[in-house]
C-alpha cells in the first residue's frame, strides 16, 4: 500500500486555521478561523480537530527532526561532532542545560498536542448525538491516545511535570504545578485503555498514520514496562516500584499481548528486514508490523518534512553543477550527522540480516555529475535504516534538508521483545526465550539454546561483558540476551536510551562502551557521552528555563543537577 499521506489533511486544516500558534501555548485561546464552542458541529470539524493533533507531533521541530537528539546518546550511536551549539550535539553528549534551545521547542510542542487533544476531547464529548455514536468515540479514541502519548514523552524526559486534561482556555488555567508521574501514568493508562476500546483493529488496507487498537494496546505495553522500571525522582534518586506492583505491571503487559495473539493479523512484516525499512524510505504503507507511524510530506516552500533518513543516514554530499533539467535524477544532499558505535556491527553474526541495515559502512561522494559510493572506516558508519539512496525517485531530491520518510514509532517486533520481557519478570522464561528466538530467526540469526549460550556470548564478554547485568540465573541469562537482542533489532528507533534508563544501565552502559571503543583512543573523543554523563542528573531533561520564568508554581525548581 502506497503512502497516502496524512499530511495532505493537515495541509487543508491548516489553510482553514484550526491549528494554534507557538505563542498561544498555554496561555489563551489559539489564533483561529473557528470558535471552539461552535466549532464541533459535525464528524469532518471533529475530524480536522484530530488532524490538528497530528500536525503537532509531525512538526520538523517535533518528531520531523528534534526529537531524534533526545533519543542520543546511548551505547548504539552519538552524534558526529563534539562542538557546543546549544541545540543536538549538547543534548546528544550531555551537556544540555535549561536554555537549550531544541528542548524547549520540544516541550513547546508536546504541551501544544496535549492542548489541542484536550481541546478536541472535551469538544467531541459534548458533540450532540456522542453517546449513541460508535464513529465519535472512535475519534475521540485517536485524541486520547495522542495525549496519552504526548504525556508519555513528558514523564520519559521531564518525570514530574504540569499536567491536566481540560484545555486551557484562559492565561489564568494555563499554569500549574508538578503533578506526580504517577498520576500522569494513570491519566495515560486510562487514555491508552479508551483508544483500544473505541478503535478498531487494523487491516491490510488501514494505514499506520492513524491510531488503531493495535497501536492502542502496544503503547499500553510500552507504558507498563517503563513504569515498572527505575526512574530518577526529584531527590536525584534512581527508584523501582515493589516487587508486587512490578508485578501487576508485568501481567498487564500480558493481557496486551494475550489480545495481539487473539486478533491474528498483526505480525512480523514477512517480505524480511531489509525489505521493511526500505519501504519506509519509500513510502510503502505496512500495517502488518508497523503498528504506529508519524507521518511526513514536504511540500515546497515550507519546512514541514521530516528529517529521517537525511540528519541520522549515511553521508550524501551535495549534488552541484547540473542544469535543472538533471536535478531529478540524482538524490539530494543526507548530512549524515549521527555515527554507529562501530564496535556493535562485530556482535552482529554475519549473517544476521539486521546487520547491514541497521549500519552502513559507506556515504556517497559526488564525483563527475554522479553520486559514488565510498566505503568508510569503523568510526565513520552511520545509522542506516533510512537512507536517500532508498528513497524513491520521485522524494530523493524534493528538498535538501527535508523530505517524506514516516517515523516507524511502533512495530511488532518490538512487541514481541516487550511481551517476551514480561514472560520473564513473570517466571515463564521458556516463553520468553520463545519470542526472542522467533525475532532472531526472522533475521537469519541462530536462536539461542542452553547449549550454545555462552558460545553466542563470548566475543562480547571478552570485550564488552555487562558486569551490571547478573547472568548467573536462567532469568539472567535472559535479560542479557535481551540487552543485546533490543540493541541488534531496535537500535536507532528511539527506544534504546528509555530501555537502559529503565533496566537502571544507561551510565553502566554508556562507561562500557565509551572507554572501550576505539572511536576515542584519541586525545579529541567524538563519543564523550560517558565521561559527561552524571546519574541522578542526565536521566532526565532540563526544564527550560522560559518555563520556569515564567509559571510562578513551578518555584523555580527545576530537575535535579540543572
Amino acid at each position: 500500500m502506497k503512502k497516502q499521506s496524512i499530511i495532505l489533511i493537515i495541509s487543508a486544516l491548516l489553510v482553514v486555521g484550526i491549528t494554534t500558534s507557538c505563542e498561544d501555548l498555554l496561555t489563551e485561546k489559539p489564533n483561529s478561523s473557528y470558535d471552539k464552542d461552535n466549532f464541533f458541529d459535525s464528524e469532518a470539524k471533529a475530524e480536522m480537530a484530530i488532524m490538528g493533533i497530528y500536525n503537532s507531533i509531525s512538526d520538523y521541530r517535533h518528531y520531523g527532526w528534534y526529537e531524534m537528539a533526545g533519543h542520543a546518546s546511548d551505547d548504539t550511536y552519538y552524534t558526529a561532532r563534539t562542538n557546543s551549539d546549544n541545540t543536538i550535539h549538547d543534548m546528544a553528549h550531555y551537556r544540555v542545560n535549561s536554555t537549550n534551545e531544541w528542548v524547549e521547542w520540544l516541550w513547546l510542542l508536546k504541551y501544544q498536542g496535549i492542548d489541542r487533544a484536550n481541546m478536541t476531547i472535551d469538544g467531541i464529548q459534548n458533540m450532540a448525538g456522542y453517546e449513541e455514536s460508535t464513529s465519535l468515540k472512535a475519534l475521540e479514541g485517536e485524541a486520547r491516545f495522542l495525549r496519552a502519548f504526548l504525556a508519555f514523552d513528558l514523564v520519559k524526559y521531564w518525570g514530574d511535570v504540569p499536567f491536566k486534561t481540560k484545555y486551557s482556555s484562559s492565561y489564568d488555567e494555563a499554569f500549574g504545578a508538578k503533578v506526580s508521574r504517577e498520576t500522569i501514568y494513570d491519566h495515560i493508562i486510562e487514555d491508552l485503555n479508551f483508544a483500544k476500546n473505541n478503535t478498531g483493529w487494523a487491516t491490510s488496507s488501514s494505514t499506520p498514520e492513524r491510531v488503531t487498537q493495535g497501536a492502542a494496546r502496544a503503547m499500553l505495553m510500552r507504558v507498563y514496562l517503563q513504569r515498572a522500571g527505575y526512574s530518577l525522582q526529584q531527590d536525584g534518586q534512581m527508584t523501582l516500584p515493589d516487587d508486587a506492583t512490578r508485578k501487576k505491571y508485568f501481567e498487564a503487559v500480558l493481557t496486551e499481548w494475550e489480545a495481539f495473539q487473539q486478533s491474528h493479523y498483526h505480525n512480523l512484516y514477512d517480505g524480511g528486514y531489509e525489505a521493511l525499512f526500505k519501504g519506509f524510505s519509500e513510502g510503502i504503507l505496512n500495517s502488518k508490523e508497523s503498528l504506529f507511524e508519524i507521518s511526513f510530506f514536504h511540500s515546497q516552500g515550507n519546512r514541514n518534512g521530516g528529517a529521517w533518513g537525511i540528519y541520522n543516514g549515511p553521508l550524501v554530499a551535495e549534488p552541484t553543477g547540473l542544469d535543472p533539467s538533471e536535478s531529478s535524477s540524482h538524490m539530494g544532499r543526507a548530512n549524515g550527522f549521527f555515527i554507529t558505535v562501530p564496535e556493535w556491527r562485530a556482535f552482529f553474526e554475519e549473517n544476521d540480516a539486521r546487520r547491514d541495515v541497521s549500519i552502513c559502512t559507506y556515504r556517497f561522494v559526488w564525483k563527475n555529475k554522479e553520486h559514488v559510493p565510498e566505503e568508510r572506516g569503523a568510526g565513520s558508519w552511520y545509522p542506516g535504516k533510512w537512507r536517500r539512496e532508498w528513497m524513491t525517485p520521485e522524494t530523493q531530491n524534493k528538498n535538501m534538508n527535508y523530505g517524506d520518510v514516516n517515523f516507524c514509532v511502533l512495530r511488532y517486533a518490538d512487541v514481541m521483545l516487550m511481551a517476551a520481557e514480561a514472560y520473564n519478570e513473570t517466571d515463564n522464561t521458556p516463553m520468553a526465550w520463545e519470542l526472542l528466538n522467533a525475532v532472531r530467526l526472522r533475521a537469519n540469526a541462530t536462536p539461542y539454546t542452553d547449549a550454545n549460550y555462552e558460545t553466542l556470548m563470548a566475543a562480547r564478554k571478552k570485550t564488552h561483558n555487562l558486569t551490571f547485568i547478573d547472568d548467573s540465573t536462567p532469568q539472567g541469562k535472559f535479560r542479557t540476551a535481551l540487552y543485546w537482542e533490543r540493541g541488534f533489532e531496535l537500535s536507532f528507533e528511539g527506544q534504546r536510551k528509555f530501555d537502559l534508563i529503565r533496566w537502571g544501565v544507561l551510565g553502566d552502559a554508556l562507561k562500557l562502551f565509551g572507554e572501550a571503543s576505539a572511536v576515542n583512543k584519541k586525545e579529541n573523543k567524538p563519543y564523550p557521552a560517558y565521561q559527561n554523563f552524571i546519574k541522578g542528573k542526565n536521566e532526565l531533561l532540563p526544564i527550560p528555563l522560559k518555563e520556569l520564568q515564567s509559571n510562578p508554581k513551578l518555584e523555580g525548581k527545576n530537575n535535579n543537577g540543572y
